[in-house]
This record gives C-alpha cells, sequence and structure tokens, in this order.
C-alpha cells in the first residue's frame, strides 16, 4: 500500500472519530486535517415527532471550509451523505426538472421554469485564484426534483457563478435507497469550478416542499422519533487524496 493511501487512510480515521465525538454531543462538527478546515452541520423541524408513523419536516444542511494558512483550500470534489432510516422522502406526484432544461438559465429562469418540481434552496460560496489574488464567487443555490435513475430519486442543483466568467452548473445528485441503519444515500460528484480555479468554501441548502395527495397533506422529507436520535453520515473527498468522514446526531422528541 502506498504512503499516500496510507496517509489518506490516517486522515479519514482521524476526521471520523472527530466528527463522532462531535455527534454523540449533538453539536456541529468542526475537524480539522492537514490544512483543511471542515465544519458541517445538519438539523431538523419540527423536533417532536411521532414514534412511529412519517411526518412532515424541514432539513437544513450546512458545510464551511477554509484552509488553516489562509489560502484557497483544497477543492472539494465528492460529497457522499447517508441519512437515518427514520427518514424518508416522497417525491410522490411532483413533476421531474430535466437538467437539460435548466443547463443555460439564470437562477431566477431556473425557478420559474421548474417550479412545479422546486424542493428547496441554498447558497454557494467560492473561492478563485486569479492572477491578482484569490476573490469570492457566491451564487444562489436551487433544488429540484429530478428524472428517476433506476427507479431511484434524484435531485437537480442549479448554481450559477459570475467569477471569473458567467458558469451555469446543473448537477444531477442521485439518491440510492439503501438497507441497513441508513435508509438513503445521496452522492454529490462536483466538477471543477471556474476551469479548476474555484474551490467551494460555503454550502447550504433548506430542503421544505409540501403538497398534498388525495387531499392528504404530505412533505418531500418525513421523519419519525423511535429511538431520540436521527443520525446523518458524512463523506467528504478532496482533490489533494484528503477524506473527511463521520456522523453527527441530532436529538428528537417522540410524541
Amino acid at each position: 500500500m502506498s504512503r499516500r493511501r496510507l496517509r489518506t487512510l490516517a486522515i479519514g480515521a482521524c476526521a471520523t472519530a472527530a466528527l463522532a465525538t462531535a455527534g454523540a454531543r449533538a453539536e456541529p462538527a468542526l475537524v480539522e486535517v492537514g490544512n483543511l478546515i471542515l465544519h458541517a452541520d445538519g438539523s431538523f423541524q419540527p423536533r417532536t415527532l411521532p414514534k412511529r408513523h412519517f411526518a412532515p419536516t424541514d432539513f437544513r444542511g450546512r458545510v464551511e471550509i477554509a484552509a488553516k494558512d489562509g489560502g484557497r483550500p483544497s477543492p472539494l470534489q465528492q460529497v457522499v451523505v447517508d441519512f437515518d432510516r427514520d427518514g424518508r422522502l416522497t417525491p410522490g406526484p411532483l413533476p421531474a426538472c430535466a437538467p437539460e432544461t435548466i443547463a443555460n438559465a439564470t437562477t431566477e429562469e431556473a425557478r420559474q421554469l421548474c417550479r412545479g418540481a422546486a424542493l428547496g434552496t441554498g447558497r454557494i460560496r467560492a473561492s478563485v485564484a486569479l492572477p491578482g489574488g484569490p476573490v469570492e464567487s457566491d451564487s444562489a443555490l436551487s433544488l429540484f426534483n429530478g428524472p428517476t435513475q433506476q427507479g431511484n430519486p434524484t435531485v437537480v442543483m442549479h448554481a450559477q457563478l459570475t467569477v471569473p466568467a458567467t458558469q451555469t452548473y446543473a448537477i444531477v445528485v442521485p439518491i440510492e435507497r439503501r438497507s441497513g441503519p441508513f435508509r438513503y444515500r445521496a452522492t454529490l460528484q462536483l466538477p471543477p469550478l471556474a476551469e479548476g480555479l474555484a474551490s467551494i468554501t460555503h454550502l447550504d441548502v433548506d430542503v421544505g416542499r409540501r403538497f398534498k395527495v388525495g387531499g392528504e397533506r404530505r412533505s418531500y422529507t418525513a421523519a419519525r422519533c423511535p429511538d431520540s436520535i436521527l443520525e446523518t453520515r458524512g463523506r467528504f473527498s478532496f482533490a489533494d487524496g484528503t477524506v473527511i468522514d463521520g456522523s453527527v446526531e441530532k436529538f428528537c422528541r417522540a410524541r
């Protein structure tokens, strides 16, 4: 096994321990590995949920990435998130937004074109390396219900960064149904941003879509609380080979 691979495994083990410790306290996870600082958190509302059946919830997630030396952090390439088995997704009757439909659209145009498929919003910021020094690029983020893949749901993430030039991204995030303690796995593969010059420094999402089926109130995200804990597990892979993974737990109250 190469020294590089051993180093990556060691980093992953240390980061896992740090994230697990943060999760045990039900606090945001703050991990420092090499030159990277990662701050991740997730939450849901309401915190009081039925013990056995599922009830509508809103989900919020946030990731902050920085470099210890104050420079541009290594580019984030992949995010894999596993969601607790006591959570559930219900795309239901929502229409699907085809990524090619909004591949060249502004934020306002994308939200109008795929308004029926809207799931949530957020924000993305990136540090772009330019000859005169790093410049921050900022964009609104839109989340839409996407076309199914092999029977599984997907989410389409749309953003438009304007530094050093306007570039539009419509990224499909497949969501795999799984057995075991985690019901779903979402995998976000990030393309090189700004032709490889940009590194994500902030990403937040707020998901909460309500609709009715046969007169019954439903939501895209739902949860129950049989054991007082909802757990999310994340794995973040960076261009320099660093892998940070672990889990964060949030407490819920059964009713």
